[in-house]
């Protein structure tokens, strides 16, 4: 069994005077049997950043960065790109991600040691294209199983980032993390308030679209639930987990509050997961204040925007998922009537795609129903007389433009809600969207300063 190394791996293997391994997460999923697309090639030996980059420069790659307090040096070749370090050990202040101090070492298992589990400790050697294996990591892999290279207190007491690390390598692996590396996350669960926020949301991120690393639907709510059972959810997402055991209406739901919302997650679409995941993040808010969940688009709105906020996300991102949170319950109960269902669908048009997957997440969520939600077949079926009557879904597609308007007379300030009237008004009824039809109509409204038309 060999591993699949790039060719010019191979070349500086050769050129290199000690054994140079691969090893982390190429070796560990050519070994799990994922294909190797596009891996990462963390490489390592006991050579120095010198000997390593002399070796590098005879064999044509690019030296892109060193940096001799890590022994790491970072290496281009025909687009492939490699970061070596030297082994080494590392001592860490308790919960800090980056070590406190470094020393390097001859030693393989030395190296090994400072890793986070086992799986991802075994070593490749590109030269003799044998695999080193010192602390069991195959073994692990082949039982799918996550355990710690050292004590699992040890592990997660030093890294606070390695929490989240846990619950996505479960998520993208599929494999189970060992009672011990559950006990130790958990008893060192607070650490992850030292890691920086971006770092929490890039891993939370990850989590939620694990699903596409290996093409494994449950994959996102295998990880949300590591980050339950470890008490590091809690941590993160405190507005969130307080929905844990907290009963909902049996008739509607065959979950509580919090395992509904991850369910929401496990059936979303890939776009729309923060939104799933938060959909009812003001559910335990207002229960804890009112005694029900009256309202709780509304406060999840509130919520999922200061969550995302809190956890430094684009900002785009924050407006998207607090909007569509808001938006989430709209005729629930199908009692909306089809002129206003028309109305909203134009206003909210370019949410809509993902307002209607998410209402279907939900809906699939409360008693893992995968039958079309009734409040999708309504609005979709709206939809689709809207398109056959010629109906506008945007300002674009109306008979007059904004440059008509002003040419009509209206004052520039005046554009913009023109528009969405007119809209709003051709979205009842499609036909009439006609320049005459909407002239009269906006003539009712503006009658002073269309007078003179």
């Amino acid at each position: 069994m060999k591993l699949p190394v790039p060719e010019n791996l191979k070349l500086l293997a050769d050129a290199c005077p000690f054994p140079l391994y691969a090893v982390g997460g190429s070796v560990r999923d050519f070994l799990c049997g994922f294909p190797l697309s596009k891996p990462d090639w963390d490489i390592a030996a006991a050579g120095t950043e010198d000997e390593l980059i002399s070796a590098a420069q005879t064999c044509g790659f690019t030296v892109k960065s060193v940096y001799r307090n890590t022994g790491t040096v970072k290496l281009k070749a025909a687009g492939e790109e490699y970061e070596f370090t030297r082994f080494r050990s590392d001592q860490y202040v308790r919960g800090v991600h980056t070590p406190a101090e470094i020393t390097f070492t001859d030693c393989i298992e030395t190296d090994a040691r400072r890793r986070d589990f086992c799986a991802n400790a075994v070593y490749y050697d590109v030269k003799a294209r044998t695999f080193c294996d010192p602390l069991g990591g195959m073994r692990d892999i082949e039982r799918k199983t996550l355990r710690t290279v050292m004590p699992a207190k040890k592990v997660f007491g030093e890294d606070g980032l390695r929490l989240m690390r846990l619950a996505r390598l479960s998520a993208e692996l599929g494999f189970s993390p060992d009672e011990e590396a559950l006990a130790g996350a958990s008893e060192h669960r607070a650490l992850i308030r030292d890691i920086a926020p971006e770092r929490i949301f890039k891993e939370l991120t990850l989590i939620l679209h694990a699903d596409q690393k290996h093409r494994d639907a449950d994959a996102p709510y295998r990880g949300l639930g590591i980050l339950r059972k470890t008490g590091v959810l809690g941590e993160i997402l405190p507005e969130l987990a307080l929905g844990d055991g907290m009963k909902q209406r049996s008739d509607f739901h065959d979950h509580d509050v919090l395992e509904h919302s991850l369910r929401c997650v496990k059936y979303a679409q890939p776009q729309i997961r923060f939104a799933a995941l938060l959909h009812d993040v003001g559910k335990p808010f207002c229960m804890l204040r009112d005694g029900k969940y009256h309202l709780h688009a509304e406060e999840g709105a509130r919520i999922a925007r200061e969550i995302l906020s809190r956890l430094k996300a684009p900002k785009k991102l924050q407006e998207e998922t607090s909007e569509l949170v808001r938006l989430h319950m709209r005729d629930y109960d199908l009692c909306m009537k089809e002129n206003k269902v028309r109305a909203e669908i134009v206003t909210f048009h370019p949410l809509l795609e993902k307002l209607l997957a998410l209402r279907q997440a939900d809906y699939s969520a409360c008693k893992d129903d995968l039958a079309t939600a009734p409040s999708v077949k309504k609005w979709r079926e709206i939809e689709n007389r809207m398109s056959k009557e010629g109906a506008p879904f945007t300002v674009k597609e109306l008979a007059l433009n904004g440059a008509d308007l002003l040419e009509l007379g209206l004052a520039p300030e005046q554009i913009g809600t023109a528009l969405h009237e007119l809209l709003l008004y051709s979205s009842a009824d499609g036909r009439r969207n006609q320049p005459q039809t909407l002239l009269t109509h906006l003539k009712n409204i503006y009658k002073d300063a269309l007078s003179h038309v």
